[in-house]
């Protein structure tokens, strides 16, 4: 049986226990966070029964009405992720003196990106792996806006996100361009139309997605061209309506060409109707030493 240990003193047990209730209220649930945690959702449940017993506080609700943390839980989960927070930098200070990589690298990706074929991000993570065997690299697919609040308060070490409005405490690295292009399904009344048919016209006549990130210029200029008729939060939302048949939208090449070597989708006026974005690797300026990002920054500019 655990003990509560002394006041003022936190145990390795007790930073266990954190670090399972920081991730259940991040995946908003019991659920939802057995997937990431790995282990089932009544042995959750015990072990934050477990450290709400330690900590005298009821941390969250949970039952048929969902889950939801308390006014005291969500003081506990800040106070959490600034002990977590201060045990990553101790680990990146203990790195610095023994040259050994150890702790945490945590990462935030916007959607769609692993089908990108240069795969610079894929081939640093290798190398980090490789070379820190100890090193535990977490993923989190954000939107930009999550992924730069992320960097600037510290959750994250890095971001790969547009460089379309780059942020005065940021660094960025480039990593590419990423070309995107206007999409049909072969539902759609033009799949079958050659392009010399396609009249811009035709084009600003069907109904259109808009998407809910934000836009370089140029994409922007190419969007208030069409027909605005739907709307999606990410890549992927697009790429649902433009298979319903209905819709035209962008979409990153990459992304969309195994629909298009199904045949279930074509681009429209690839000559004009497209769009290159530059994306980019973030991480916070004046930032602590930390040799497990330093390292992984190393690793992505070698695979340039």
């Amino acid at each position: 049986m655990n003990r509560k240990p002394a006041l003022g003193q936190v145990s390795d047990f007790d930073i266990r226990l954190l670090r399972l209730f920081r991730t259940v209220a991040e995946c908003g649930g019991f659920s939802a966070a057995e997937g990431v945690l790995g282990i089932s959702r009544s042995a959750i449940s015990l072990q934050m029964g477990d450290l709400e017993k330690r900590l005298g506080i009821r941390l969250c609700q949970r039952g048929r009405a969902g889950f939801a943390l308390t006014d005291e839980g969500r003081e506990v989960l800040r106070a959490s992720q600034t002990v977590l927070a201060a045990l990553e930098d101790f680990r990146s200070e203990v790195n610095l003196l023994h040259r050994q990589l150890r702790g945490e690298l945590n990462i935030g990706i916007i959607n769609n990106l692993v089908t990108l074929p240069k795969m610079r991000i894929t081939q640093a993570l290798r190398a980090l792996a490789k070379q820190g065997p100890e090193v535990r690299i977490n993923i989190g697919m954000m939107t930009p806006s999550d992924i730069e609040t992320g960097l600037l308060d510290g959750q994250l070490h890095a971001g790969v996100v547009p460089l379309i409005q780059p942020l005065s405490g940021l660094d960025y690295l480039p990593l590419y361009e990423e070309r995107s292009q206007l999409y049909c399904s072969r539902e759609h009344p033009l799949f079958p139309q050659p392009d010399e048919a396609i009249s811009e016209a035709a084009l600003a006549g069907a109904d259109a997605i808009v998407p809910g990130y934000r836009l370089t210029p140029q994409a922007q200029a190419l969007q208030q061209r069409l027909k605005p008729a739907a709307t999606a939060s990410d890549r992927e939302g697009i790429a649902f309506l433009i298979l319903t048949g209905r819709y035209i939208g962008y979409l990153p090449d990459h992304f969309a060409a195994g629909w298009v070597a199904q045949g279930m989708m074509r681009p429209l006026l690839p000559d004009i109707c497209f769009y290159d974005a530059p994306l980019a690797l973030a991480a916070r300026k004046g930032r602590r030493a930390n040799l497990v990002l330093e390292r992984f920054l190393q690793e992505l500019e070698r695979s340039a």
